[in-house]
């Protein structure tokens, strides 16, 4: 117990938080070179968009690590022995029960808008607590994140603070930031509607915040918004099968 203590206090909250997702670790890895840890997940995304440098700090990482990441198995120790304060309701809760002490925490639903983890395209009734959702709907989704785009190819939103329209994504967060930075008013999240698992009655109280926390990057980059969940995991396994290690 005394070394279990020493080693988590050489961390501070932070180190349990993803620099990618800017949740707490899932999984966690660690790079060989610059020692930077990061959701699994989120570092094998990350590795197919830059190929081979670290997330973080553009350091190198080697092949093998691109391909099969290192366990950061004493940060996930530590995760399951000490407690920190949710962002949103404050209570104490196990690090590695974060994500799923936010699923069902108010506060954190009422300043983000969304959940932790990203629903499955078909989203049921149980998952959020509202009517199912047709394939019907997901599509037109999908129609409207592709058709309000901007020359340069990217989607266009309307800010819901002022009404102002044909932002991108990144032109959205900079203005808000510039413009809207401590008004709080309840709205939908356009770019949270205009995704495939969007929900439109879904109310963000902090918009701005949530943007910041959830929109710091463009989905589509990252994934195929044609392909369903299933279609895409496939993809990945049979990418993964295609790297030399």
């Amino acid at each position: 117990m005394a070394e279990d203590l020493s080693a988590a206090t050489s961390y501070t909250e932070d180190d349990f938080y993803c620099p990618v997702c800017q949740e707490v670790l899932k999984t966690p890895v660690r790079t060989a070179a610059c020692q930077h840890v990061f959701c699994r997940k989120c570092f094998l995304t990350a590795m197919r968009e830059s190929g081979i440098h670290c997330p973080l700090c553009r350091g190198n990482v080697t092949r093998r690590e691109r391909a099969c990441p290192e366990r950061a198995l004493d940060l996930e120790n530590i995760m399951r022995k000490f407690s920190g304060s949710c962002r949103c309701c404050a209570k104490q809760i196990k690090f590695y029960r974060m994500r799923h002490h936010y699923k069902s925490c108010k506060k954190y639903q009422d300043e983000y808008g969304v959940s932790a983890i990203i629903p499955n395209f078909q989203i049921s009734q149980d998952s959020v607590g509202n009517s199912n959702r047709s394939e019907t709907s997901t599509s037109d989704n999908i129609e409207t994140y592709q058709e309000n785009t901007s020359s340069s190819g990217h989607p266009t939103f309307k800010c819901p603070l002022c009404q102002e329209s044909n932002f991108t994504r990144q032109r959205l967060l900079d203005h808000c930031n510039s413009n809207h930075l401590f008004q709080i008013v309840p709205v939908t999240c356009p770019i949270c509607v205009s995704l495939p698992w969007g929900d439109p009655s879904q109310i963000t109280r902090n918009f701005v915040s949530h943007l910041n926390q959830r929109h710091q990057f463009d989905y589509g980059e990252f994934v195929n918004l044609q392909l369903d969940e299933e279609t895409q995991y496939q993809t990945a396994v049979e990418e993964s099968f295609q790297v030399n290690i």
